[in-house]
């Protein structure tokens, strides 16, 4: 799949994934359930791997790279 998106929307999408990291790592951390603590680290690390793809997509690290 892939999506285009232009700067601004590529920005807002960054800040809420680091938003939603943070707000899921204080949930894992408060979690006493092993299950749910599981899935919600499972959802952490692909949502890690979303904004990866993001910042390496994004052309500012593409111009960083050039450097």
């Amino acid at each position: 799949m892939e999506l285009s998106l232009d700067d601004e929307q590529a920005e807002e999408l960054h800040r809420v994934l680091t938003q939603i990291l943070g707000d899921l790592s204080s949930e894992i951390a408060a979690t006493d359930n092993p299950v749910f603590r599981r899935s919600l680290r499972e959802r952490r690390h692909l949502l890690y791997a979303i904004g990866v793809k993001l910042e390496s997509a994004s052309p500012e690290a593409n111009e960083s790279s050039k450097s």
